[in-house]
């Protein structure tokens, strides 16, 4: 069975490809982001991504270019609904190429990620293999998060900080000034 893996990044692939690799022989990727933000970031994703690829000798498909203003214009105004309108557009547009081009399953590294909303990724993925006539092939990839956390270290590869839009930049930020406050906090009361 041939299948289409979407990927936000290298180091969210590794270990989903080594359990894929049990279960299919014809595995090729795809990096669809168009939430990335800045240009250089999604830049050293998407180069981490090709070198990943060609280690392990597999196809990457890359159907756009840089253009996140979409994504901007749909989640402006409603920024506490981005997460599920970024995995709606990713895994539409993925099973929407998965179809075109000859797959009979897809599935996405979001899987693999301990902060990413699990149930909502899952309802999406099979209502698009529903519409798209194609298999969703589900394995919760998190119990190889250290995995792929160590085997990423060891291969050297970019390892981003954020999840990837704006506002994932953002909260990386305020979530740091949060901690560095309390910190302040308790060593001003001892």
């Amino acid at each position: 069975m041939k299948i289409l893996v979407h990927s936000c990044c290298a180091p969210c692939s590794v270990y989903p490809l080594k359990r894929l690799k049990g279960h299919f022989n014809d595995i090729e990727f795809l990096f669809y982001n168009p939430n990335i933000h800045p240009y250089t970031e999604y830049k050293l994703r998407l180069d981490a991504l090709k070198q990943f690829t060609k280690d392990e000798s597999l196809i990457l498909h890359i159907p756009e270019e840089y253009d996140l203003n979409p994504f901007f214009r749909a989640v402006v105004f409603n920024v506490t609904a981005r997460c599920h309108y970024c995995y709606d557009l990713r895994l539409s547009s993925c099973a929407k190429f998965a179809q075109e081009n000859g797959f009979e399953a897809f599935t996405t590294t979001l899987l693999y990620s301990t902060y990413q909303n699990h149930e909502h990724i899952i309802k999406l993925a099979e209502k698009y293999a529903d519409q798209y006539n194609l298999q969703f092939y589900y394995e919760d990839f998190r119990q190889g998060w250290q995995h792929g956390i160590d085997e990423s270290i060891e291969r050297n590869m970019y390892r981003q900080k954020y999840c990837g839009c704006l506002y994932s930049e953002q909260e990386r930020f305020d979530n740091r000034w949060k901690k560095r406050q309390i910190k302040l906090l308790k060593a001003q009361k001892s």
